[in-house]
């Protein structure tokens, strides 16, 4: 019976993936053998030794001590994509509030309270309407920094609202490729992309390289009438800068879902209270994915969607199943391989993968590792963590 501890107000939904005769769910537990969470914070918590997996249900994962987590063998998952057509939504309401004073409109009907007759209110904003024109997105040039799951379904939603869209990505992925559709332009560099753009869009996970990806030097890029969005991660726009920016009449207007203290209570600036993946759909989705890919792990060490570990999969031909990481050194399969020729052990099938200073090998055998010969693979020198499935 494998145990699952939650965190947070996980979507029913994804809960309902564990089949309750081998999973336990609860909120205390007290040697889980995976956590599942979304924002709650794990720095400075006390992690049980039984732990083997986390999951985030969503992208985002700074609440989570990757590297320390690496280093003890448990694998960190995260859902991308499974939120991406929210905040895919979101970016076209911004888009549309952007280039006309939407928001801007609405407030000035609910402040004439003062009016109480429809024929004066219709004929005032008859007059005042004006006030709140802007213009059409069609047309214009949408720059998508970051050509991911989110990215390159708001390329495609931009073209089908008649907009022309540029993209930069250098590590574009081969199955992001495949669902971009080929009237994106690919830029060769950021610099670019910028200087093309009416609207910038950043859609980049929150990283050293990507910190203040947008700062003073690559707003001087754009456009001064540009429309810079940000609803990827606070980190990646540096916020000190584009307040000079629209101080300056260096940047049109920015709108985004991480607002700081300093760029409230601005014209130009809109600010949402980081809603992006608040849909009732994104939860059930992230949750769902976060829990399939939870029980595949538990079940057969495969390893799908995870941040620190190699994805690694391999289908199940018979035998038993022995998994384990070890630090990327040379020899270490060798010996583990060598405890199993020693015991006359056959190898069905396996396989090997790894990612910076981490390996992860999944090896199926004929007969019954004894718990002996897991304890002498779990001696190895470079090993990490080993499980018998």
């Amino acid at each position: 019976m494998y145990k699952v501890r939650t965190y947070n107000q996980i979507s029913s939904k994804g809960l309902d993936r564990f089949p309750r005769d081998h999973y336990e769910i609860a909120t205390e537990f007290a040697e889980p053998d995976a956590f599942m969470l979304r924002s709650h914070k794990l720095h400075h918590e006390e992690i049980p030794a039984s732990v083997s997996a986390v999951a985030r249900a969503g992208a985002g994962v700074n609440n989570i001590p990757v590297p320390e987590f690496t280093k003890k063998g448990i694998v960190v998952f995260n859902t991308p994509g499974a939120n991406a057509n929210a905040v895919k939504e979101l970016i076209a309401s911004a888009l549309f509030m952007a280039s006309r004073d939407i928001f801007g409109g609405m407030n000035y009907v609910q402040g004439l309270t003062d009016i109480t007759d429809g024929a004066e209110m219709s004929k005032l904003l008859e007059k005042q309407k004006k006030q709140f024109a802007g213009c059409e997105v069609s047309g214009k040039t949408l720059g998508v920094v970051g050509l991911g799951a989110i990215g390159s379904m708001v390329a495609n939603m931009a073209l089908e609202l008649g907009m022309n869209v540029v993209g930069y990505d250098p590590a574009i992925s081969v199955e992001a490729a495949w669902r971009l559709s080929s009237n994106v332009e690919k830029m060769d560099n950021l610099q670019s992309l910028l200087g093309r753009a009416d609207f910038i869009t950043l859609h980049v996970p929150a990283l050293d390289v990507t910190r203040h990806l947008i700062n003073a030097q690559a707003l001087q890029c754009m456009k001064s009438s540009a429309i810079l969005l940000n609803f990827a991660r606070e980190e990646v726009v540096d916020a000190s800068a584009v307040q000079n920016a629209l101080d300056n009449g260096g940047l049109g207007k920015y709108v985004t879902d991480f607002p700081t203290p300093e760029l409230l209570g601005r014209d130009n600036v809109l600010l949402m209270p980081h809603i992006g993946a608040s849909t009732e759909e994104a939860e059930e989705n992230c949750a769902m994915m976060a829990a399939d890919q939870l029980m595949d792990y538990l079940e057969n060490g495969n390893i799908v969607n995870s941040v620190n570990f190699p994805a690694t999969k391999m289908p199940r031909n018979g035998g038993y199943r022995i998994t384990f990481c070890n630090e990327n050194v040379p020899k270490v399969l060798g010996n583990v391989l060598s405890l199993l020729a020693d015991r006359s052990m056959n190898v069905i099938d396996m396989v090997n993968k790894s990612r910076d200073d981490i390996a992860y090998n999944i090896v199926d055998v004929e007969t019954e590792p004894t718990a002996e010969l897991l304890e002498e693979i779990r001696n190895v020198d470079g090993i990490v963590v080993v499980r018998s499935l």
